[in-house]
């Protein structure tokens, strides 16, 4: 890789063995075979309350909001894998967009997302792998200036589709995964030039 580029990877869950954390870890190894740096992120690590404004007018940003939002400045891309909860967006994934999305005085409007490049997948449960919520998922981070590649993974029937060793049991899946990382890291190679 020519020109290093940052990406801040994280799955929108906060549960230990989601399988959402599995699913990004294999597509971080795909970005990091590209060349990138590559941070991995937890969001259970930044606790936030449910985005208020009257909390937000009274004492700002929470930190965790603050440091959260400086991690999406400092690098270049992001790698998310969203489950799918009740065919939408999960809660915790939602409040962290709002918060991170808040303006501080002097700011640029959407700071941590305008010209950021992310690239989406899903595993879930369910037949269809989290494809309803990765629509939702697309829809806000476009609206906020993100760049979001065409190619999604969604990987249905999680709780059978990964071995012991955190890998994705069907090859295909398991290529198609790390593709998304490098193609992501290509692409903002090519934006860095």
């Amino acid at each position: 890789m020519s020109r290093e580029v940052r990406i801040v990877a994280f799955a929108g869950s906060t549960r230990t063995e989601s399988y959402n954390k599995k699913l990004l870890r294999i597509a971080v190894k795909g970005a990091q075979a590209a060349g990138a740096t590559v941070t991995l992120l937890d969001l259970r690590d930044y606790p936030l309350p449910l985005f208020d404004e009257d909390l937000e007018k009274a004492s700002g940003a929470p930190e965790n909001a603050r440091k959260l939002k400086q991690q999406l400045v400092e690098h270049d891309g992001i790698l998310l894998s969203a489950p799918e909860y009740n065919s939408s967006i999960t809660a915790v994934l939602k409040n962290a967009i709002d918060w991170v999305s808040r303006p501080v005085p002097g700011e640029p409007a959407l700071l941590a997302f305008q010209g950021k490049v992310t690239a989406l997948m899903s595993a879930s449960p369910g037949a269809l792998g989290g494809l309803r919520g990765l629509v939702h998922v697309r829809s806000i981070l476009g609206n906020i200036g993100v760049l979001v590649l065409p190619e999604q993974v969604a990987v249905p029937r999680a709780f059978e589709a990964f071995a012991d060793d955190g890998s994705l049991k069907d090859a295909k899946q398991q290529e198609a995964v790390e593709k998304l990382g490098k193609s992501l890291a290509g692409v903002l190679v090519k934006l860095k030039a």
